[in-house]
């Protein structure tokens, strides 16, 4: 079959195989591929064009807060791991070894980083010597490897790209307030970057980070109601300083241990953008991350000057929006329509002989595929205008289905109904107990999200016990 011929292949449909659905999208659309060591993806240019604009986005909200950025080595020695226990304890069983270098059998066996804590505070022991010297606002974009037992790309694979953020500071509501602020930068990515809406909050003692005093959470949507963790901000309070020496001379001339935060976000957004947006044409991207903003195809290329006006488009708009031509002569305007389509490009600008004769094009959006002619004079500031109004729309799509999808439940057999008959948030009053919610994550399947910054009396009881409860916890299925 010549490629002219051949037509996008079908994608799993959403309501019937989500997760079929989900490694289609990855594949089809060329975001990532499988590689030949199991867990291991390769993420392709498009993917990785999409985790660029993360990146970017992410970094210049880092920088207006005082963060630099540096780089720590991959191998840690077994030592540095072991020096805090509960940290140790948290990651051991995702933990990979080196053993062997240059063909010797080395004297302490090295990890592969799994999170950077250990060689951040090393050094950091051996920087800070002053109050003065605070805060350390330090980050690093980098990789780092998890041994997972089930994988999925983007979503659990054993090595991931993130960003690790690791701060120290002269006093405990500094780095608590830096803490929130890190997680505010998160709720912002995810919220306008990527147009999720977020819940905020803060985790349990149970779920929280391995060696943290208090996790804080952004907890996101997908479309099947599941929930997928955005991202999380630390604080340590002196578990790693005290663990690591990490001391300076405080303003009264004595001794103190430094206060500490982490956070990171990583390449799992790419999923959550995947899973929000996408539907059975393929990937939907929010404008505003998108790697290609608009696509221009030309009709009956071959014709006229049609590709000549075209590229003048093209030369006009590129100044301020990602635009590509898709000057292909070997694929069919058909087929190039649903390509696009899969790999989620906003905007589509059509244009052909009689579009030329009328002086304008057609544009078509991919949320809601609503076709419009635009004068080719007033196209740069249309599809400005478009973009920010498909954002929009995808946010607020995003958000009616989060608001439709929480649910309150007063008792065990509310909650269990509403995440099987309406799978997502299910928020209740719970006693603070452990085992309450290891019962609720066995019964239900759903562990517990977060505590949310904004609580509701709900009820007086427990969902799970019964017993007096004035904390409201928000549950949910995950990925």
């Amino acid at each position: 079959m010549s490629k002219d011929k051949e037509f996008v292949k079908d994608i799993t449909n959403i309501d019937e195989n989500f997760p079929q659905w989900y490694t289609d999208i990855v594949l089809k659309s060329e975001l990532a591929d499988y590689t030949s060591v199991k867990g291991f993806i390769s993420i392709r240019p498009y993917g990785y064009a999409i985790w660029e604009n993360i990146q970017d986005y992410a970094d210049k909200k880092f920088k207006e807060h005082g963060v630099k950025n540096v780089s720590m080595p991959v191998l840690i020695p077994e030592s540095l791991l072991n020096k805090e226990k509960a940290h140790v304890e948290g990651f051991a069983p995702e933990v990979a070894w080196v053993t062997i270098g240059g063909g010797e059998q080395l004297e302490e066996r090295m990890c592969i980083r799994p999170t950077s804590e250990t060689i951040f505070s090393t050094m950091y022991s051996k920087w800070l010597s002053s109050w003065r010297d605070l805060p350390f606002l330090y980050n690093q974009w980098c990789n780092v490897l998890r041994w997972e037992k089930e994988t999925r790309p983007f979503l659990r694979s054993r090595e991931f790209l993130w960003q690790e953020g690791h701060t120290i500071h002269e006093t405990a509501e500094e780095a608590k307030k830096f803490t929130l602020d890190m997680l505010e930068v998160y709720a912002d990515v995810v919220e306008n970057l990527l147009a999720i809406p977020v819940l905020k909050g803060q985790k349990t003692k149970k779920e929280q980070f391995a060696g943290a005093e208090s996790t804080y959470t952004i907890e996101t949507l997908m479309h099947d109601g599941r929930a997928l963790q955005g991202g999380t901000s630390h604080y340590f309070g002196q578990n790693f300083t005290k663990a690591f020496d990490v001391k300076f001379q405080n303003r009264q001339g004595e001794q103190e241990y430094a206060y500490q935060t982490s956070w990171g976000i990583s390449t799992r957004l790419i999923g959550a953008v995947i899973m929000a947006h996408g539907d059975n044409r393929g990937l939907k991207l929010p404008p505003y991350v998108a790697p290609i903003q608009a696509v221009i195809i030309p009709i009956a290329q071959e014709k006229g000057n049609v590709l000549e006006v075209a590229e003048q488009i093209k030369e006009k708009l590129e100044k301020n929006i990602r635009i590509k031509l898709d000057d292909r002569d070997n694929y069919s305007v058909g087929y190039k329509f649903n390509d696009w389509e899969m790999r989620g490009v906003p905007v589509r600008i059509e244009i052909g002989p009689k579009d030329i004769e009328r002086g304008e094009v057609i544009v078509t959006r991919r949320d809601t595929f609503e076709k419009m002619p635009v004068k080719i004079e007033e196209l740069e500031e249309k599809v400005k205008e478009l973009m920010d109004n498909i954002q929009q729309s995808m946010y607020n799509a995003c958000k009616k289905r989060m608001e439709e999808k929480t649910t309150i439940a007063l008792n065990m057999d509310e909650l269990k109904k509403n995440l099987d008959e309406n799978q997502g948030f299910v928020k209740t009053m719970w006693c603070g107990s452990q085992e309450c919610e290891d019962k609720v994550k066995e019964v239900t399947g759903a562990p517990s999200r977060c505590m949310p910054f904004k609580q509701e009396h709900l009820s007086d009881t427990c969902v799970c016990c019964g017993k007096k409860a004035d904390k409201m916890v928000v549950w949910g299925r995950q990925y």
